[in-house]
């Protein structure tokens, strides 16, 4: 039993069960060429199969008090570095100017409510990061993952299958973590797409997928009623949908071609 005080602040569940670690590094392709970049090591579970396989480990962990635990665990390991500080706010280029690597990987067991911050930052950051593997609630697994006119089919699956191939590997149980969540979770991967050529300005895509999606009940023609909406109505006849359609409608490939048509 870890001996430590989890705080509900950082959404703290750590994941106690060995096959669902094996399972989640099995699934990624670490290799002595990767470097690793682990997102809430919590006692370091996760982490002691990634230091196995992975040529070198950036660990962020924002709880100092976990500092003992994971100090004593890793006290030789010589190719993990701790840092405790939060993520969100750190120059994750600067820590990575010392390191030679050929793959970035990132690995990830993180609350729902910091989940969507941390992808954004991924993405923004200004390095090679091909793979993220991230173990989240099965609710906003199913967000990630979901197809046009599902429920679950929103503005933040389209920005992020922009980015991204994104896979749902296997659904964890809430018995797998100490102390047990509410719900279950899911392993969710990420991999990084080729920067599509064919976007004529990724700005205004962006802005077109969120302002679709900006009142999910009304339709195309109220959510985007400051764009030029006869261009848009005749990318849409294409597809043979018209401007009542709703978003949830719409794969990202009609979104770009209603961007590059405006």
């Amino acid at each position: 039993m870890i001996e430590h005080n989890f705080k509900k602040k950082y959404g703290q569940n750590f994941i106690k069960d060995q096959s669902i670690i094996n399972k989640i590094v099995g699934n990624i392709d670490i290799d002595k060429d990767t470097l690793v970049i682990e997102i809430g090591p919590g006692a370091g579970a996760l982490t002691s199969e990634l230091v196995k396989e992975a040529g070198q480990v950036i660990a962020y962990e924002i709880d100092k008090d976990l500092k003992d635990i994971l100090s004593e665990k890793f006290n030789n390991v010589d190719n993990l570095k701790i840092i405790y500080e939060d993520f969100l706010t750190r120059s994750v280029e600067k820590d990575l100017e010392e390191y030679n690597y050929s793959k970035i990987y990132v690995v990830a067991n993180i609350p729902y409510y910091i989940t969507t911050p941390i992808i954004k930052k991924i993405i923004d950051t200004k390095t090679n990061i091909s793979k993220v593997a991230i173990m989240i609630q099965k609710e906003v697994g199913e967000r990630f993952t979901a197809q046009p006119r599902t429920r679950d089919y929103g503005s933040i699956t389209v920005y992020l299958n922009y980015y991204f191939n994104i896979k749902k590997l296997f659904t964890v149980s809430k018995n797998s973590f100490i102390p047990k969540p509410n719900v279950d979770s899911v392993v969710v991967l990420f991999t990084r797409k080729e920067k599509n050529t064919n976007v004529k300005n990724e700005d205004l895509l962006l802005k077109i997928i969120r302002d679709s999606f900006q009142y999910k009940r009304k339709n195309l023609r109220n959510n985007l009623k400051s764009y030029d909406l006869s261009k848009i109505a005749d990318v849409l006849d294409k597809y043979n949908l018209n401007l009542n359609a709703r978003a949830e409608e719409l794969p990202l490939e009609i979104f770009i071609d209603i961007s590059n048509h405006l």
